[in-house]
């Protein structure tokens, strides 16, 4: 029998982080790259960098992103690693930012989902379930 894929040596993916840190503490910049390690830990991907946005004018181009976009062009780099879009700028920008990541040929993982603009169901009221039905944790 082979043994499990967990025993055999294989590499994790290679992703780099992304942080855009605008007036922000030293301590809340600490905690946001533990976060993006602990999330690359437990998702079993290799941060091989972190790349940090300091410039508070909004452009599509930093020097930040722009070292961001060479280090895309090396072989075996998976993806991009983010807490969540708002780090890769304004709206328009993280948008664009977006696009050019995955033109680069590589994954923007985002540690946040952004929430739907629409929500189908209320998050007002909690779900109704009946008695004995058991309760999905983690779905979604």
């Amino acid at each position: 029998m082979e043994p499990l894929t967990e025993h055999r040596q294989v590499s994790a993916p290679v992703v780099y982080g992304f942080l855009r840190l605008v007036g922000v503490s030293a301590a809340r910049q600490e905690a946001l790259t533990m976060s993006l390690a602990e999330y690359c830990r437990s998702h079993e991907l290799q941060l091989s960098g972190l790349f940090t946005d300091r410039d508070a004018a909004p452009g599509p181009s930093s020097s930040a992103f722009t070292g961001l976009l060479d280090v895309l062009a090396l072989p075996d780099v998976y993806g991009v690693v983010a807490p969540a879009l708002s780090h890769l700028g304004p709206k328009a920008i993280a948008a664009d930012r977006g696009r050019r990541i995955e033109a680069a040929g590589s994954r923007l993982l985002l540690m946040r989902r952004p929430c739907p603009a629409h929500p189908s169901v209320s998050r007002s009221a909690p779900a109704r379930r009946r008695p004995g039905t058991p309760r999905v944790l983690g779905a979604g």
